[in-house]
């Protein structure tokens, strides 16, 4: 069950805080009190949603695991989550910070990981995107923070995942079959972030779109997970990358030799809420759900059996999910 919810930095914020708008100017501690309150609250919108599309109750939800890009606190948003949602306060919680975009794969793969060694679990995961921390004014000397603050948006999204469903009770949107992480060859340094007392600052080199380019198709062959399955053909799976930039999504249809339509789902993304983190996947395979059903797919996959998931981050690391889809069956409660 995945559902998404937006937040956006306001003129009003920024007036009340003028030292976040100002590029070198301290203010550490006026991002950190926003993010340790918006965030934790922008998660828990997108987590009801999801609750309440899932139609069970909340009591049934064993794990809880919670992703955030900075905003440390003790107790840390995992908590603040239990709290607002009014789950049991015997959820079993896991609560992962500062592991950037590709953490949409990481939260995925480790709920797979809790789902399938726990009978019973239905795990509750939450991404939380809030770009507060590294929203700047501009400087002359830095224009890497322009493309930043061009590309990067606030969002939260939240997933329910568990073994064996109930189908007269659940209903399932994707399997995940498979999971892998891989640090690409030669690319220290490519991707850095540091947290200063002026914020987030970022590093990207330009040899990242190439990096990620020249290595996705690798990335599918030594999963070993496709060649079982007798595919080698990559325009025959849906596609779910993570949207780090339009640099980034063309060098992954060159050189794995995509068709247009088949990044379709992620431009969309990207078009319309920028690069959100580690939530950007998750509106992205709730798009693709949704347009499948819109225009009459046989499957939540666009039509089609198999998918890939991509998540990238810092490291650089890149973060692999082999999905499987599931069939559509056209009622009422199907609405997105």
């Amino acid at each position: 069950m995945i559902r998404k919810r937006h937040l956006y930095i306001t003129q009003e914020i920024l007036e009340k805080n003028p030292e976040i708008s100002t590029y070198d100017a301290p203010s550490l501690d006026t991002r950190q009190d926003i993010k340790i309150v918006e965030s934790p609250k922008l998660g828990a919108e997108a987590a009801m949603k999801a609750i309440e599309e899932w139609g069970q109750p909340k009591a049934n939800i064993t794990h809880l695991m919670f992703h955030s890009t900075s905003g440390v606190d003790m107790p840390g948003a995992d908590y603040q989550i239990v709290k607002l949602l009014g789950l049991r306060l015997s959820v079993k919680r896991v609560m992962l910070y500062h592991q950037g975009c590709f953490a949409g794969g990481t939260v995925l793969r480790i709920a797979k990981d809790l789902a399938e060694n726990n009978a019973g679990a239905r795990v509750l995961v939450v991404c939380s995107g809030v770009t507060i921390y590294g929203f700047r004014g501009p400087s002359d000397s830095d224009l890497v923070f322009l493309v930043g603050q061009a590309i990067f948006g606030d969002g939260a999204a939240a997933v329910i995942l568990g073994a064996d469903p109930n189908t007269s009770v659940e209903r399932p949107l994707f399997q995940l079959v498979y999971a892998a992480e891989t640090i690409f060859d030669n690319s220290e340094g490519s991707i850095e972030a540091h947290l200063r007392e002026l914020g987030l600052t970022f590093h990207l080199s330009k040899n990242v779109p190439t990096l990620i380019g020249d290595n996705a198709e690798k990335c599918l062959i030594e999963l070993e997970a496709f060649s079982p399955l007798g595919i080698s053909d990559w325009n025959s799976l849906f596609w779910v990358p993570h949207p780090g930039g339009l640099t980034i999504l063309k060098e992954i249809e060159a050189k794995v030799g995509l068709n247009k339509e088949k990044l379709e789902t992620t431009w969309h993304v990207f078009g319309e809420y920028g690069n959100m983190l580690s939530a950007s996947v998750f509106f992205g395979l709730d798009e693709m759900r949704r347009k499948s059903l819109e225009e009459g797919k046989s499957t939540t996959g666009e039509g089609l059996e198999w998918g890939v998931l991509f998540g990238f981050r810092p490291g650089l690391t890149v973060e692999t999910i082999v999905l499987h889809s599931v069939p559509i069956v056209t009622t009422p409660s199907m609405s997105p």
